[in-house]
């Protein structure tokens, strides 16, 4: 890895605690997930086939080099239970699917990741704008998508109540690919009046989640900071500099607070640089370190990360006892940045679809 920018002798110290724990937390769900005992029949299946064992040989994060790429085609598909660790056969297990827009969706189990990963998000969020006891407004996909539950424990766990209305973005895509444009006009409308009419009927509605589209579609309709919302956090590959500043001043009008984040069912959920102007709006994440990571390599090289500032392709690494996903390649490329004050471990800038495939992904309305 490069070397990274100058840094404060405090944020140094910092990232070097981050790096040891990182380290200390990948030794812990090695052990766990190649356990005979705890681990998944898919990784206990997976080590009878090497030649080294990961229990002895992974001692770092670094060490995960030693696997070869995770393969996508592992998640399509079932059995889904190949996946179930040993140490939690007996709880409640869901299964949650990703968008399905380039071929048969995967599927990761969960338990008590996803309750895990937004009680992380809330300790990041500021209470002002996102009040405590506060209801919500959930306007995105939910079914086989984690972000319904997700945000209804997200909710609850800061003392409010999750309003939720669906929105199915495959059948959007469907609606794009024969060209039936008005229709899927005419989908979305039909998502935001549903949402416009909670707003209207429940005043303790104050926080918010959605999707870049449906977010300016709402706001086409009402100014969200005078129907009484203070914070909006947003999530979808149509995040871009334009779009952060757009939403910042025009869409909320300077009046509410705007949270992006990066997540998906693979990782869990990305936060948001606090925003600085120098930063230009550009849309910087840090992942939830350790439980995952997401590093930048080159596009023609998976095992070298480029330098700071510098585009590559997003790899992402899964560190939990509920699934374990090491070096995964995303559909998505992105600009490497350096640790912040707030997240002293990398980041990763302007999230956009990966420009190597062949087919244009349809995003639909994320």
């Amino acid at each position: 890895m490069s070397a990274a920018p100058t840094m404060t002798s405090d944020l140094t110290a910092r990232a070097e605690a981050a790096r040891k724990q990182l380290d200390e937390h990948t030794r812990e769900i090695v052990q766990w997930h190649f356990d005979p005992q705890t681990g998944c029949p898919f990784w206990l299946e997976y080590a009878e086939k090497l030649s080294w064992d990961p229990r002895k040989e992974v001692n770092c994060y670094d060490d995960l080099d030693k696997f070869d790429g995770f393969q996508d085609e592992w998640l399509r598909g079932g059995p889904v239970r190949r996946w179930v660790p040993k140490g939690i056969v007996g709880k409640p297990i869901y299964v949650f699917e990703t968008g399905g827009s380039t071929g048969v969706p995967k599927s990761r189990i969960n338990s008590d990741d996803f309750r895990i990963d937004y009680e992380m998000f809330s300790e990041t969020l500021n209470d002002a704008s996102f009040p405590i006891g506060a209801d919500w407004l959930m306007l995105g996909p939910s079914g086989p998508r984690r972000l319904r539950l997700a945000v209804e424990h997200l909710a609850q766990f800061r003392s409010g109540i999750a309003f939720g209305v669906d929105m199915d973005p495959r059948w959007v895509v469907k609606l794009l690919k024969k060209g039936r444009v008005n229709e899927m006009h005419e989908y979305k409308d039909h998502v935001v009046d549903q949402g416009l009419t909670i707003l209207k009927a429940h005043p303790n509605v104050q926080c918010m989640f959605t999707t870049p589209k449906l977010l300016e579609a709402i706001c086409e309709r009402v100014s969200l900071a005078k129907v009484g919302i203070k914070g909006v956090f947003c999530g979808g590959t149509q995040m871009t500099p334009q779009f952060h500043r757009f939403a910042r001043e025009e869409l909320l009008e300077g009046k509410v607070e705007f949270v992006p984040t990066y997540g998906n069912t693979l990782m869990g959920l990305a936060c948001h640089k606090p925003f600085d102007p120098a930063d230009n709006y550009d849309i910087i994440y840090h992942p939830p370190c350790p439980r995952a990571m997401v590093e930048v390599v080159n596009f023609d090289d998976e095992k070298t990360i480029v330098d700071y500032g510098e585009w590559g392709r997003a790899r992402l690494t899964t560190l939990t006892k509920e699934f374990f996903m090491p070096r995964f390649l995303e559909r998505d490329e992105v600009k490497r940045t350096p640790p912040c004050e707030k997240y002293p471990w990398d980041g990763c800038a302007n999230v956009r679809p990966f420009s190597g495939f062949q087919n244009k992904v349809v995003e639909g309305v994320y």
